[in-house]
């Protein structure tokens, strides 16, 4: 087989590996509140999500063009290979790590972090996009506060307007609402995250010199999809534990405005093509959320310890990303 051809292959492999691992690691938090409230239970949870982040992940490409082109310009890295196979290790590694001490980090940051550093590796400061690259981390600092808002809002509203109903009558209507929710939040999750996967192959595509465009080919889009929806179906209990009892004790209207808020904000982001964390969206709207209900049952030390995860994540990475770089370069080049 061709050396490039092989290498191409390789990174397919670990593009696709990241995918699966992003279906377990950031499903998690997609059912977390529908299954810690009891209106769905695990198995219909995985399955509901894995069918609808399928369906969102074969109806958008426009995150997944961004991926491939804003951070750093595949048509002129010198070593565009190298690039990739770096930013898809530095990010898997970071992505176990933190599902192991089950921590919901962002596979958004490490993706974007691990290709920064490697692109400046590779190419010097000037390898790295700034106005794409700014534009990215602004999405990706503000959707967080967008998702906090949203959901101290929408609780607020909720809570006002049922004040007066019985709790067994607000359970029951809201954990059937979760249902619906639930599913709106993993087809969000597959029109956001699993196009990042895509664009990454794309990119080396382009690099490979195999495809001349940013154009996502139909088995890019079906290989991405299928593996995110198959990591979905394993699960991540670890997370799903953090997310649905650690910041405080969700209800099933709480649930509901949750997963309304910060489903709406990825779905956002997703039709204005920016790549956004789901993590930070749905960790962020149940603060807001929690806050709206009653400020002090949140659990601000592990909310803040998920923050500091998330702070430190691409710059960690992006070191991490260009140390992988210099070793497979030794190899490579």
């Amino acid at each position: 087989m061709d050396y490039t051809l092989l290498i191409v292959v390789i990174i397919v492999l670990l593009a696709l590996g990241f995918d699966f691992i992003n279906g377990f690691h950031d499903t998690a938090n997609a059912i977390a509140t529908s299954v810690s409230t009891r209106a769905l239970t695990p198995r219909r949870a995985i399955i509901l999500a894995s069918t609808m982040n399928l369906v969102g992940a074969l109806s958008f490409t426009g995150v997944a063009k961004t991926i491939g082109g804003k951070i750093t310009d595949p048509f002129k890295l010198e070593h565009g290979l190298t690039v990739v196979i770096a930013t898809l290790i530095a990010a898997i590694v970071w992505n176990l790590i933190t599902w192991w001490v089950g921590i919901p980090s962002s596979s958004s940051h490490a993706l974007i972090g691990a290709l920064a550093g490697a692109a400046i590796a590779s190419e010097g400061w000037s390898g790295i996009n700034y106005s794409g690259f700014s534009s990215i981390l602004q999405g990706l600092i503000l959707s967080p506060f967008i998702a906090f808002g949203l959901g101290f809002i929408i609780m607020f509203v909720l809570k006002h307007l049922f004040a007066n109903s019985s709790p067994h009558r607000v359970n029951k209507l809201f954990r059937g609402g979760q249902v619906v929710t639930a599913a709106f939040q993993s087809f969000t999750h597959g029109t956001n995250d699993a196009q990042k996967a895509m664009g990454i192959i794309t990119m080396a595509l382009v690099a490979a010199n195999i495809q001349s465009d940013l154009e996502i080919a139909l088995w890019v889009k079906l290989s991405a999809a299928l593996a995110m929806a198959l990591g979905t179906s394993l699960g991540g209990w670890k997370i799903i534990k953090t997310m649905g009892t650690k910041i405080f004790k969700i209800g099933p209207i709480n649930g509901f405005s949750a997963d309304l808020a910060s489903a709406s904000v990825i779905l956002g982001a997703t039709l204005t093509h920016f790549p956004v964390s789901t993590t930070h969206a749905i960790t962020s709207s149940i603060l807001g959320v929690g806050s709206a209900k009653k400020f002090s049952s949140v659990k601000w030390s592990m909310a803040g310890r998920i923050v500091l995860t998330w702070l430190i994540t691409i710059p960690i990475v992006s070191v991490v990303a260009a140390l992988i770089y210099y070793v497979l370069a030794l190899f490579m080049h």
